[in-house]
């Protein structure tokens, strides 16, 4: 991973300032003369800039984004743990962590640290922006915040403006992290229960009854013990080793905040400006972003087309279900932009 630092006041939409910033990130490939073969992935609330790993049935040598053909990026969020600017950073200012002190981080402050980022790579434009729910947002941000600098974009399993549901499943996970008492205590793994209660919540959301049933399911007659007790625990330990409880606190806000509407006088407004062709993805066992809200976009962006995939894993299907992606994606950046515009 590599770091870029910035020691410019970054001012924030909540209306505080950070004196400095940290965006940690990869790069696969080179950029080519023309600067014409960038792509560049936005990652999921927990994920990190290491597409390569998380995305490795799309991402590397041979797949469909090979690094021999593209210069492909991935930068971390504001406010995650992973070389971000993030909550457990040292305040330049006070030179103690920034604690609860640290601000609200929205989408749109994600995308202008990126925005840094991009011009220092000195990449003009962007030949394709692709990223999964909370990923799908940020992308879908910049290509309305710069609408010339996507050529094409794909959204998968994401939305507009992050639904009142997703709302409350976020809330929740946050009541479970501010009712462990060590949260903001200055001390090895503050949170770390909280975190794990959080994240079974969170699993409940990203699969679905049909998933358990199939994965989780019990033979024994027993009382006690189940599969499904022992995995929900086991995902929260899972997480809670390899992610900070005060970050998970911070992205959650930050997905809140997500609406492409505020300051533009409405969404439908908002995806009517986007000037980049897109390819907007739905997963049909999807019940934290319903394929309803993938339709909308596509039906009020110009230039989209709408395809769903199939999977019985809900919404975690844009991690796993990598060869039906791989199929649309083929197909559409096959397409040359003449045959959309």
């Amino acid at each position: 991973m590599k770091t870029l630092k910035s020691y410019r006041p970054f001012p924030l939409e909540c209306g505080a300032t950070l004196s400095a910033l940290e965006i940690g990130y990869h790069v696969y490939g080179t950029l080519n003369a023309e600067r014409n073969n960038v792509i560049w992935i936005g990652h999921a609330l927990t994920a990190d800039s290491n597409a390569a790993e998380w995305w490795s049935g799309l991402v590397g040598p041979g797949r469909l984004f090979d690094p021999n053909a593209y210069f492909i990026v991935c930068a971390n969020m504001l406010g995650s743990c992973y070389g971000a600017t993030n909550a457990n950073s040292v305040d330049p200012i006070t030179g103690q962590p920034y604690g609860k002190n640290f601000p609200i981080i929205t989408i749109k402050d994600v995308i202008n640290s990126h925005e840094i980022l991009r011009k220092t790579l000195n990449i003009n434009t962007i030949k394709l922006g692709i990223g999964g729910s909370m990923g799908g947002q940020q992308i879908l941000e910049w290509s309305i915040t710069k609408p010339l600098l996507f050529e094409s974009i794909c959204l998968i399993a994401t939305n507009a403006k992050h639904s009142p549901w997703g709302i409350a499943f976020n809330e929740s996970q946050r009541m479970a992290l501010k009712v462990d008492a060590t949260l903001y205590s200055n001390v090895p793994n503050a949170g770390k229960l909280g975190l794990e209660a959080a994240r079974a919540m969170a699993l409940l959301s990203y699969r679905n009854a049909e998933t358990y049933n199939k994965t989780q399911h019990d033979d024994s007659e027993d009382i006690a013990g189940f599969r499904a007790t022992t995995y929900q625990q086991y995902q929260g330990q899972k997480l809670s080793k390899r992610f900070k409880a005060l970050s998970y606190l911070s992205v959650t806000y930050t997905m809140d905040s997500h609406n492409v509407g505020r300051h533009r006088g409405s969404v439908e407004a908002a995806l009517a400006s986007v000037q980049s062709r897109a390819l907007v993805v739905g997963i049909q066992s999807d019940i934290l972003f319903p394929i309803d809200e993938q339709l909308y976009i596509a039906e009020h962006i110009p230039n989209a087309t709408f395809k769903t995939i199939d999977s019985p894993y809900g919404h975690d299907g844009f991690l796993i279900e990598y060869k039906q992606l791989e199929s649309l994606l083929k197909s559409f950046m096959a397409v040359k932009c003449y045959e959309y515009c």
